[in-house]
């Protein structure tokens, strides 16, 4: 037998090698299916309710939509959002709402730190004197602005004024003043409700930072004679700035869109109308859907922006335990 028969007989004996068994597309697609699936209804839902009336108010936004005046509805483009930033009530809703939403937000974040120092150190009743601090948050907010409203402001009952005439009783001052103080500092007196009401926000936020610190290393700080305050200012400032940033962020988010204190308290009056009540007032008041419909959708944009920063800053913490851990 030659050479070339006995390599085609080897090769013919031994046969090609059987290609691997694939499996079907089709069994993976319905795996893939099958652990979405219970996803899918929360999906639905969160498009039907968000995204839908979301883009309903986008095209809105694009009509002179009077509710009185049906038949002269019209398409008019962006001049609704040309009005948004050029109407002077508007451009003063907007001013109110930066401003309202910084003084609080830093406010918050002060007081917040100062009460996560205070529940960092070991001390009989800090339990207790941690749910105390929480409970502000846990209210229904327009509950809280009643409180404020009725409990605290009224001139005539209310505690600030009664602590006013206990200590001109105290001191023997006759006439102690009682201020009206909705109607003599409305900002202030919305300001003072929120910063009540998001401190402990922020206080929990920071509390997660401050107890996350590595032991070993504030060990070996104060093993190295550093004090309370270079301690604080070297080491628990930096190591705090992710969630500050995160505190300031989501503070930021929430707050941007108050509307039950200013609704609650003031009603919008006095200088005080943010933006969101200022959409109120436009469209259940004025009947301009329109209008509305754009200052609505400018306060969406703005709030997705700050959420944006958040949500990266979420995830910036989130790696950086993980590399920790």
């Amino acid at each position: 037998m030659t050479a070339t028969a006995t390599t085609t007989a080897a090769q013919g004996g031994a046969g090609p090698r059987p290609a691997p068994e694939r499996r079907p597309h089709s069994s993976g697609r319905r795996r893939a299916w099958a652990r979405r699936a219970p996803l899918l209804p929360a999906l639905v839902f969160l498009v039907a309710v968000t995204q839908l009336p979301f883009v309903a108010t986008l095209v809105i936004s694009l009509f002179d939509w009077n509710s009185l005046k049906p038949d002269k509805r019209h398409f008019t483009g962006l001049s609704n959002y040309a009005s948004v930033f050029t109407d002077a009530a508007l451009r003063e809703s907007v001013v109110t709402t930066v401003v309202l939403t910084a003084s609080v937000v830093v406010a918050s974040v002060v007081l917040g730190l100062l009460f996560a120092l205070l529940l960092d150190r070991a001390f009989f009743g800090r339990g207790l004197v941690r749910t105390l601090l929480i409970t502000p948050f846990l209210l229904v907010p327009v509950s809280a602005a009643l409180l404020w409203k009725h409990a605290l402001y009224n001139p005539e009952y209310g505690l600030f004024n009664g602590a006013l005439t206990w200590f001109g009783d105290l001191f023997g001052v006759e006439n102690v003043a009682q201020p009206e103080w909705t109607s003599d500092m409305p900002l202030i007196a919305i300001e003072a409700a929120l910063v009540w009401q998001w401190t402990p926000f922020m206080m929990l936020i920071l509390l997660a930072g401050l107890q996350s610190r590595p032991a070993e290393i504030m060990e070996a700080a104060r093993l190295d004679g550093a004090g309370p305050w270079q301690t604080f200012r070297h080491l628990t400032l930096p190591h705090l700035r992710r969630y500050l940033e995160l505190g300031i962020l989501l503070g930021s988010v929430y707050i941007v869109q108050n509307f039950d204190a200013v609704f609650t308290i003031t009603s919008g009056g006095l200088g005080t109308a943010n933006l969101p009540y200022t959409v109120y007032e436009t469209f259940y008041r004025a009947h301009e859907y329109g209008l509305a419909s754009a200052a609505g959708v400018v306060v969406v944009i703005g709030t997705i922006i700050i959420a944006v920063f958040a949500l990266r800053v979420v995830s910036s913490l989130f790696r950086e335990e993980a590399s920790r851990a």
